[in-house]
């Protein structure tokens, strides 16, 4: 059984079979149906703005770099508070990626077939097929690694429990029938 992707709300697919000498750049602005889509997938109040410019070049011999940078003005509530707060999120973009069929594709494999990783190297490119890559795809996994996932409003505390002991802890109505269950025996 074969598992579909999700497609990314701001999917630009760039065909990479024959680029630019200079490279070819790509600006993704994400519109008001793209934006409710990305709130909804990265669990925001809403993105007021969303834009990607990205440059896909050549690299090495057959593979592609993608760079760029992704910009976006969201609201998320407050962790605290439950408030609204307004964010500027501005974070790198950069990928590389190797046909399937490439010599380099295989770089890094042992010789049983396990994958060989360098946890302080850079990542290793990722594999595509055909003559596309999404680099929509690729600027929203950015984007997502950006936002804040604990947002805490200036000035918003959590109040820390009084540790009195002269203080009766408050029962809940469930907490007081199983007091009174136990007291029976």
């Amino acid at each position: 059984m074969k598992h579909e992707m999700p497609v990314s709300p701001v999917s630009f697919d760039a065909n990479v079979a024959r680029l630019p000498q200079k490279g070819l750049p790509v600006v993704i602005e994400a519109d008001e149906k793209q934006r409710a889509a990305l709130a909804e997938e990265h669990g925001l109040e809403s993105v007021e703005r969303y834009r990607a410019e990205l440059l896909i070049t050549a690299w090495k011999r057959n593979g592609i770099k993608v760079s760029g940078t992704v910009e976006a003005d969201i609201v998320q509530a407050c962790v605290v508070t439950l408030e609204p707060i307004e964010t500027h999120v501005s974070e790198e973009v950069s990928g590389l990626f190797l046909p399937e069929d490439s010599k380099l594709a295989r770089h890094g494999f042992g010789e049983g077939g396990e994958i060989m990783l360098d946890a302080d190297g850079p990542d290793s490119p990722e594999l595509f097929s055909g003559e596309t890559i999404d680099v929509g795809a690729l600027a929203e996994e950015f984007f997502g690694l950006a936002i804040d996932p604990y947002p805490r409003k200036k000035g918003a505390e959590l109040r820390q429990p009084s540790h009195n002991l002269a203080e009766e802890p408050v029962e809940n109505e469930l907490q007081r029938k199983l007091r009174a269950l136990t007291q029976k025996r």
